[in-house]
């Protein structure tokens, strides 16, 4: 069988493409006139806070991808070396949408609007018994080196791993001895990332980006619950572009087992996302404190209540429902339809996470954010399109190909 190893991007994907990110572009402008360019400060967080909900969530998103290749490379696995260069064209977006994401929050932290992180105003925090408490990691300083280290080092590793499977693209493995050198430098640079994720998406990023939009309140378990979200709606973008590529006739050893696999990984992420927002909620419910319950209040029962039980819906019995059997997993339309039902849904959880902070009193209108986020999503399509026509489609040199080959579940 003869194996389309160069992807060439269709000329109608560029113009969806450039299309969504014009579309973007004009929600941006629109939204600083009718908000950013306004004199109050509530107006002015309006804008500042579509810009972050799009640009943290897809920033997480596309950073999903290169976890899940440095989980899967720290567990040996190679299942997924079929479609491999499909996370880590995916991955190629970290530093792009990162420099994008990073600008924005140093934006709004050195900025003069204080109605997103309150934290940020010194002479409120002077006042404020409970902010000024926290006082020792919400502060500018602390916000900024996180903010620069976590971008730059994501960006970092994902060039570094990127770099280790392209070197073998012309130079295959001579011997058993060079394949396990090769696995062993794998799995440290793996295990390095894993352990820079840990420090950042699953405990400080969070609370610094998202958490402390609500500075008075605090979860222990928002961190993970940030992750479970974001990694679900990651495999869901995989899985997006494996279907598309298969679609258009790449990808030939990307089989029925690939796509139930995936099908497995949403299915089962889904369910521990909704366990994390069960407990988390559950507990805060359970125990009615008040400084905990002011969180959910505006969210379960107030104006944001119909926002958080759609995502519900979507992100939990959506995808419990419509991929409990074999069969629904194996299915292109099925899983498509499941998979960009969840990064719709997860991009609500994020809104919910968001603005119920700068606007408690109104709903914000959904159609500008939707258009900046049609703009991230146009984004990610341009830059994973051309990074894989940059590299072959097939890690075929990869010690672990022939178990993708012969893959059974």
């Amino acid at each position: 069988m003869e194996l389309k190893e160069q992807f060439i991007v269709p000329q109608r994907y560029k113009t969806i493409s450039r299309i969504l990110m014009a579309i973007g572009i004009v929600t941006v402008i629109a939204l600083y006139i009718t908000h950013g360019a306004k004199s109050d400060p509530k107006e002015q967080a309006r804008f500042w806070g579509s810009l972050l909900l799009n640009s943290v969530y897809f920033l997480l998103l596309v950073n999903a991808a290169l976890f899940f290749i440095c989980a899967t490379t720290l567990s040996w696995g190679g299942w997924q070396m079929s479609f491999r260069r499909v996370s880590e064209a995916i991955a190629t977006c970290v530093p792009v949408i990162g420099i994008i994401c990073g600008v924005i929050l140093l934006a709004i932290v050195f900025g003069g609007n204080h109605e997103i992180y309150h934290w940020s105003d010194a002479e409120k925090v002077k006042t404020d018994a409970k902010i000024l408490f926290k006082a020792g990691f919400l502060n500018k300083g602390f916000f900024t080196f996180w903010t620069i280290f976590t971008i730059a080092s994501w960006s970092l590793l994902e060039w570094k791993l990127r770099k280790l499977s392209k070197s073998l693209d012309n130079k295959p493995l001579e011997n058993v001895e060079e394949g396990k050198k090769y696995i062993w430098k794998n799995t440290v640079w793996s295990g390095i990332y894993v352990v820079v994720f840990a420090l950042t998406v699953m405990s400080v990023t969070p609370w610094l980006w998202l958490m402390s939009i609500d500075a008075h309140w605090f979860s222990t378990m928002y961190s993970w619950y940030t992750f479970g979200s974001t990694f679900v709606a990651g495999i869901a973008l995989i899985t997006v572009f494996v279907v598309f590529l298969k679609n258009n006739n790449y990808l030939e050893l990307v089989n029925q087992e690939h796509l139930h696999d995936l099908g497995k990984f949403i299915f089962a992420f889904s369910i521990f996302w909704a366990y994390l927002w069960f407990d988390q909620f559950m507990l805060i419910w359970y125990s009615n404190i008040p400084e905990e319950t002011t969180y959910f209040k505006p969210r379960s029962s107030g104006i944001y209540s119909g926002i958080f039980w759609l995502m519900l819906i979507i992100n939990f019995v959506g995808p419990i429902l419509i991929l409990m059997s074999r069969g629904a997993k194996r299915n292109y339309a099925t899983i498509t339809f499941v998979s960009i039902s969840l990064l719709f849904g997860h991009w609500l959880n994020f809104f919910q996470m968001v603005f119920p902070g700068p606007s408690p009193d109104q709903v914000p209108v959904m159609l500008y954010d939707l258009g900046v986020g049609l703009g991230f999503a146009g984004l990610i399509m341009l830059i994973t399109g051309k990074s894989l026509s940059k590299a072959p489609l097939l890690a075929k040199n990869h010690p672990f190909i022939k178990e993708s080959i012969i893959h059974h579940t």
